[in-house]
């Protein structure tokens, strides 16, 4: 290498801030926007992580509840129809459904298992979807971000060729800065889409786990209403 090429190449400063500044404006959209999709996944991460664990949380502290030996009237009595936790509102969907079921003399109305199971199917389709919320941005940041990110480094790799047919030169100092920008936005992509990726995955089958110790308890309650009705 010619030592005025190397003394050159030495100058440039090739700083993240500077490879940023230095790119073209689709290039700089393009990074930008990753950016912006890297923290919004984040913010879900975080945020589901916590949902998640409070919602564990709850479905415990019920369980010891429902299973308590307390009678499930009074238990009902206590968490009133509209109770917060969510393995809360799926047990009031399916009491206030048993209590509504039951005619002014004391006997049941016809199908009142089929209504019970329905009710309490639909708190849990509810829940579910207030679990999986947002999950799908996580899947879109992981499947689509490298491409993006690709997209910008192709931008900016065309820019440098531009570059380099103007000037009519392809010493490193020339080639270089334009290449590196270029990358910077397939490493930005690489850098928002592997978390989303990973913790989708985690979150996806967290909170089907969750769902499942929701659905596992339905059929637990339904059970014991059943014996109520064949009684």
């Amino acid at each position: 290498m010619e030592p005025t090429t190397l003394a050159a190449a030495q100058e440039i400063d090739f700083s993240l801030l500077a490879l940023f500044m230095r790119a073209t404006l689709t290039v700089k959209l393009v990074m930008v926007g990753l950016m912006i999709m890297s923290f919004w996944s984040w913010a879900i991460i975080i945020q589901k992580h916590l949902a998640f664990r409070v919602a564990r949380r709850e479905a415990s502290i019920f369980d010891r509840a429902f299973w308590s030996g307390e009678p499930l009237d009074e238990l009902f009595e206590k968490l009133g129809p509209t109770p917060a936790g969510a393995s809360e509102k799926i047990f009031a969907a399916g009491m206030l459904e048993w209590r509504r079921s039951h005619k002014q003399d004391g006997g049941l109305i016809a199908g009142a298992q089929a209504r019970i199971d329905r009710a309490m199917d639909v708190a849990i389709a509810r829940e579910s979807e207030r679990l999986n919320k947002g999950l799908s941005f996580l899947a879109t940041t992981g499947s689509t971000a490298p491409f993006i990110g690709l997209f910008g480094t192709i931008w900016g790799i065309k820019h440098s060729f531009e570059q380099i047919a103007i000037s009519q030169n392809t010493n490193l100092a020339v080639v270089a800065p334009g290449i590196a920008e270029a990358l910077l936005a397939t490493g930005i992509g690489l850098i928002a889409a592997i978390p989303a990726v990973v913790f989708y995955n985690k979150l996806n089958s967290d909170s089907d786990r969750i769902v499942g110790g929701y659905e596992a308890f339905a059929d637990e309650f339904a059970t014991i209403l059943s014996r109520q009705l064949d009684a």
